[in-house]
């Protein structure tokens, strides 16, 4: 019998509490356990339900979790402040992924639990007698979306958690096999998402529920995975050991058309529900969260810290908070101005709490976002202005003198990252107390993209706070953010769609790879706000945006395309390993070093083996299981 043993829920028989749901979603009571006979009922059912969507908090805005989605890639490496847990997965030579240092293991010991209280909901509601299938299917989706992380992440892991495949496990065991790859796409992610298409509606049933549009999402990038699983074009290793063959008889060349055929299906009914927002500012604008692109989120509150699931006035950095956005943002507190601090810690979406953890490379701002002229999607990511805001931290001088020895009143820029390189700017290492540059004439200091180091850097805008009860003053920016963690967006259907074209699928008429990425680029040409200037802007560059994409596009534009619209979400590690591209896009990058005043560019060579398209198994399961030595080394990745 295939077992397994999850250190953090002994036996398994709760696989998961009750956590904080957000009160616009679901009501709930908080419960320790879920004895075998709980999901038996409507209310165990219900109960089980709250739980699948409130366990999306414990990776979704986990800090560190996000870490392991990000650091490492060709769009972050580590900063200033960083631990080994940052510095580990950069692979670079800082540090050194292992069963204990890789933080991937968040999303294990969060996932298996998960899984149980799934299946104990699927098992269990026919016997209830008043479950819907549209209920039932929601437990499918998130049964399958768990796994979809797992195996992506792992390779093969088990199906068999102690009472036998896809069984609701109610046995204290502590022994366990691995099922290979294709055997958990065949028998869980596959089935699973397909009746989540067809039972699910089309509307939520409450305010943040799945639906057959993000069911269709996941389908058509599982499809698209294992397509390119099966075709393995850069020869990369899977664990455990297993022919690239389909259970199926299907090959890869059919779920890249799947894939295509799934993803245009809910472009092309996405009913009055779904869509996309007119412009890429008011996708991640904060004012507009749970807007109509936003298909899946983990959801908080600044209502309530019940329904929050955390302080709204302090935070220690654990989940299920919400506090991923901490780490790219450096800290801009230490900027100078007639010697006080004049951009001072408050929860606005350009500011928020620093921690100085991760940091892009200069290759994303010049390589990745090049067009700032045409493209808003620069200007939607990243706060490159830092304007000055010291009344509301009391400081009462009417103006400061900043930059040149001018003065800079509250609301003007402090600092500026300039879009362009400009070899005219004079840097010094008193500059603003953070060694920033001057340029003639300007009242900000200035830093230009070559120059941007492991402790300056534009600050990730997409994943700032926001609050409305702030008043006149700095608000709670050392709480945790209270926004919700977007997950899955409307969007995505685009790029399955292009990339699963570009990898051979037969397009319909109007939806070749170049016109669904088009649709994508012609939304990033529009403006209507400069975020950074904080001014209205009118523009539609749409078609001088489109015009330049290219009349043939490959994998590495499609994911090019993926980084400028969804940089610094989590994506990138996932959207790399897929492809089996993270070696050569992400081999090498140039960064300044960790002292201010630092505009010195380094350039980095990182060491990606085979074996690290794989995460290894947590060493808590490792040590956990009951196995001889043997049985524990086999089971982990190879390489670790």
């Amino acid at each position: 019998m295939k077992r397994v043993h999850i250190r953090t829920v002994i036996g398994t028989i709760l696989m998961m509490s009750f956590l904080m749901a957000c009160s616009d979603i679901l009501e709930e009571q908080p419960r320790s356990i879920y004895e075998p006979g709980f999901f038996k009922t409507e209310k165990g059912v219900n109960g089980g339900l709250t739980a699948l969507y409130a366990h999306l908090r414990y990776l979704y805005g986990q800090g560190y979790y996000y870490n392991s989605c990000q650091t490492g890639t060709d769009e972050a490496t580590y900063a200033q402040s960083a631990d080994q847990n940052f510095k580990d997965l950069d692979m670079s030579g800082a540090g050194s992924i292992t069963p204990l240092s890789s933080r991937s293991d968040v999303l294990w010991t969060t996932a298996f639990p998960n899984i149980n209280t799934a299946s104990g909901i699927i098992e269990n509601a026919e016997a209830v007698g008043t479950i819907s299938d549209a209920l039932v299917a929601e437990a499918r989706f998130f049964r399958a979306f768990d796994y979809f992380l797992l195996v992506q992440t792992f390779g093969g892991v088990p199906l068999d958690l102690g009472s036998g495949e896809l069984k609701f496990n109610i046995s204290t065991v502590r022994t366990s096999v691995r099922n290979t790859v294709p055997e958990v796409y065949t028998k869980a992610i596959f089935p699973d998402l397909l009746t989540a298409v067809a039972d699910l509606p089309d509307v939520g049933r409450v305010t943040g529920g799945v639906t057959k549009t993000v069911a269709r999402l996941y389908l058509a990038k599982a499809y698209l995975t294992y397509a390119w699983w099966l075709e393995n074009p850069n020869s990369i290793p899977t664990y455990p050991e297993t022919p690239r063959t389909d259970p199926d008889g299907h090959n890869a060349a059919w779920y890249f058309q799947e894939a295509y055929n799934v993803a245009t299906a809910a472009i092309d009914n996405p009913g009055s529900f779904f869509g996309l927002m007119p412009t890429f500012y008011d996708v991640n604008l904060a004012q507009n969260d749970r807007n109509k692109e936003i298909l899946l989120y983990a959801d908080h509150t600044q209502a309530s810290e019940f329904y929050n699931g955390a302080s709204l006035t302090y935070s220690g950095g654990n989940a299920p908070e919400n506090f991923a956005g901490w780490f790219m943002t450096w800290n801009y507190t230490n900027i100078r101005s007639s010697g006080v601090s004049s951009v001072q810690r408050e929860a606005e979406q350009h500011l928020g709490r620093p921690w100085t953890r991760m940091c892009p490379t200069i290759q994303v701002i010049e390589n990745t976002f090049a067009d700032k002229t045409n493209d808003s999607r620069y200007d939607g990511t990243f706060t490159t202005v830092y304007r000055g805001n010291w009344p509301k931290g009391g400081i009462t001088s009417a103006s400061l003198v900043n930059a040149n020895g001018l003065s800079v009143f509250p609301g003007e820029a402090v600092l500026t990252f300039l879009n362009e390189n400009d070899p005219t700017v004079v840097y010094a290492t008193a500059n603003g107390g953070i060694g920033a540059g001057v340029l003639p004439g300007r009242a900000d200091f200035v830093i230009s993209p070559n120059a941007i180091s492991r402790v300056v850097y534009p600050g990730l805008w997409k994943l700032g706070p926001y609050r409305t009860d702030n008043g006149t003053g700095l608000g709670q920016p050392n709480a945790a953010s209270t926004r919700p963690f977007n997950i899955a967006k409307f969007s995505e259907l685009y790029f399955v769609a292009a990339e699963a074209a570009v990898k051979g699928a037969t397009p319909v008429t109007g939806k070749s790879a170049r016109e669904l990425i088009n649709v994508i680029r012609a939304r990033a040409g529009k403006w209507r706000w400069d975020n950074n200037g904080n001014v209205a802007k009118t523009a539609d560059n749409s078609e001088a945006m489109t015009t330049a994409t290219p009349a043939t596009i490959d994998i590495n534009y499609i994911l090019a395309e993926r980084s400028r619209e969804y940089y610094g979400e989590g994506y990138r590690w996932f959207d790399l390993v897929r492809t089996q591209t993270w070696a050569t896009i992400a081999g090498t990058y140039s960064i300044c070093g960790t002292g201010y005043g630092d505009h010195t560019p380094v350039n980095v060579t990182r060491t990606i083996e085979a074996k690290y398209y794989l995460r290894p198994i947590p060493d808590a399961q490792i040590q956990g299981m009951e196995m001889t030595a043997e049985e524990k080394a086999a089971y982990q990745n190879p390489g670790y």
